[in-house]
């Protein structure tokens, strides 16, 4: 079962974070709105730490976590 508690706390830090960052969700909608999120698209993330070093990954997304992103659109409407 879901904590209210949590959820109200998940939703101030989102907005602490999207005050702070206010490109990073318009960057989501523009990814929303032009359906670039579909099965088989790859999404990359690269980390660069303020000395340097760099972490990436990627994963092609499949039908589950096209369902995840769905439930997760929904949840913020």
């Amino acid at each position: 079962m879901i904590n209210p508690a949590m959820i109200f706390r998940l939703k101030s830090s989102w907005e602490k974070f999207t005050a702070s960052h206010p490109k990073f969700p318009m960057f989501l909608q523009a990814a929303v709105n032009n359906n670039v999120l579909r099965e088989g698209t790859i999404l990359e993330i690269n980390i660069t730490t303020p000395e340097g070093q760099n972490i990436s990954t990627n994963l092609k997304i499949n039908p589950e976590d096209l369902e995840l992103i769905e439930d997760l659109k929904n949840m913020t409407r």
